[in-house]
């Protein structure tokens, strides 16, 4: 993981991609198990309970979610 991506999982936490927090992702809430698992500049995930079915599964975070935290580093 560069120092890129870290950045970017930190910055995907303040968004509320925190373990602990509720998510709605993809029509479906989410209670986040994990941090972001950030594997490149357009591909991370979380891993969530999903509300209704109480299951584990790892989600991956929209793109476009991604370039929000991206622009907050360019913003900053």
């Amino acid at each position: 993981m560069t120092q890129e991506h870290i950045a970017l999982a930190e910055r995907l936490k303040r968004l509320g991609f925190s373990h602990n927090s509720q998510v709605k992702l993809y029509g479906q809430e989410f209670l986040v198990e994990s941090g972001p698992i950030v594997l490149g500049d357009t591909l991370a995930f979380i891993d969530g309970f999903e509300k209704k079915s109480h299951l584990l599964r790892r989600v991956r975070i929209p793109l476009p979610i991604l370039n929000v935290a991206r622009g907050m580093h360019r913003a900053a």
